[in-house]
């Protein structure tokens, strides 16, 4: 039998593999390619904030002065000095955390995966927030969990609302800076109350931040990983301080796990690129971030303002937002016989794209809510795309 003569290929796709779904906000992306589209849909940093030249440099004086080394495979939990310096950024006086706690990620995106991988099996219970992380909410829906959504405010996650879910659950994933969605940040107090009630029920928290450095006041908020290192994931990433295309992100955890986390990493791609860590490491070692990551803040932050002046002239009165002190996103609310995902059709059709809120809800989405990201549209064409959509959602009232 000759090729020409045999049967089609008949692909048999694990149960696993056909319950893969493409994240929407990627979708949405390619139709925000278009250079006529104003665009608050994509999460992306501004390329504004890239330090090219720095970078340029980094990677010149690593070939140059380590290229065999920096060419070669490395370790499964990453490149020494960068963790020994990631490890001392994150120790505070009164807890110290070691080098043997990080594990290099190729990107937070990563990390989610690994954790997954380790801490969930079909059926386990995950807690998340309300709304919560697409991509996470995607990285985990690989191992088949059971997700029960915990309540939320205006002031994020509500800690007392935890016990009542948390029977049998594996872990619960937070975002305590700016959340994406919605630009809500944890108080101190509410802090210390979710890695209390965390530690009582002996559950593991995962605390995701990628965006804490963003606080456009310049004044992150304390960790919780340093209020108990032992029950405490932390997840934090160079993508939204440096630039997301090296995709290097790490993960701070107890040891037992962290070598469990290492394992599967060494199952899936042996180590995180040694060239993109050593680099990274050039950039970072002499405090290159404390200049620059205050220039990130001043971006992000006027055009963050123009977008909520523009808000505050263009919408309704029932229309409400959050107003976020840090990060990428508002958060809107409109009123409950308007379904974001319809809307999302007249603005693409107008010109204006953003990202409906339903896809971030684990369960029982609400159609009525909507996430814009400021950080890639210069003011002028914010106030351009907010008015548009404030002359689409008035004629729905």
């Amino acid at each position: 039998m000759t090729i020409e003569q045999s049967r089609p290929m008949q692909w048999q796709f694990s149960e696993r593999a056909q319950g893969l779904q493409s994240s929407f906000i990627r979708e949405i992306l390619k139709i925000t390619q278009r250079p006529e589209i104003i665009s608050f849909a994509g999460g992306l940093p501004s390329p504004a904030t890239f330090p090219v030249e720095r970078m340029k440099a980094a990677y010149d004086k690593v070939l140059s002065e380590t290229g065999k080394v920096a060419l070669q495979y490395g370790p499964t939990d990453g490149y020494a000095p960068l963790r020994e310096w990631i490890a001392h950024s994150l120790s505070t006086e009164g807890t110290k955390i070691l080098p043997e706690q990080i594990l290099m990620v190729s990107g937070s995106q990563q990390a989610l995966d690994l954790i997954g991988k380790v801490l969930i099996d079909e059926g386990s219970r995950v807690l998340v927030e309300t709304p919560s992380y697409l991509g996470a909410l995607q990285a985990f829906s690989v191992y088949r969990p059971e997700f029960a959504s915990v309540a939320t405010d205006d002031d994020g996650l509500v800690p007392s609302s935890i016990a009542r879910v948390a029977d049998g659950a594996r872990l619960l994933y937070s975002l305590p800076n700016f959340q994406n969605p919605t630009g809500r940040s944890l108080s101190i107090a509410r802090r210390r109350e979710l890695v209390d009630t965390c530690a009582n029920l002996g559950l593991p928290l995962i605390e995701d931040d990628p965006y804490g450095a963003l606080s456009y006041r310049g004044e992150p908020m304390p960790k919780m990983v340093a209020m108990n290192p032992d029950g405490v994931i932390y997840m934090g990433s160079f993508s939204k301080v440096l630039t997301p295309g090296i995709r290097l992100g790490y993960v701070c955890a107890p040891l037992p796990l962290v070598r469990r986390l290492e394992l599967a990493k060494q199952a899936a791609d042996l180590h995180t690129a040694q060239l993109t860590q050593m680099v990274v490491h050039e950039v970072v070692k002499n405090g290159f971030l404390d200049e620059h990551i205050p220039t990130i803040r001043t971006l992000y932050g006027s055009q963050c303002q123009a977008m909520l002046d523009a808000m505050a002239e263009h919408f309704p009165a029932s229309v409400s937002w959050t107003k976020p002190e840090g990060g990428m996103f508002i958060w809107v609310t409109l009123p409950k016989s308007i379904d974001a995902m319809k809307l999302l059709d007249q603005a693409i059709a107008a010109r204006v794209a953003f990202v409906p809120g339903a896809p971030f809800y684990a369960n029982d989405p609400e159609t009525n809510t909507l996430r814009l990201s400021f950080v890639t549209v210069p003011p002028e064409r914010i106030r351009e795309g907010i008015a548009i959509l404030g002359k689409l959602i008035t004629p729905h009232l």
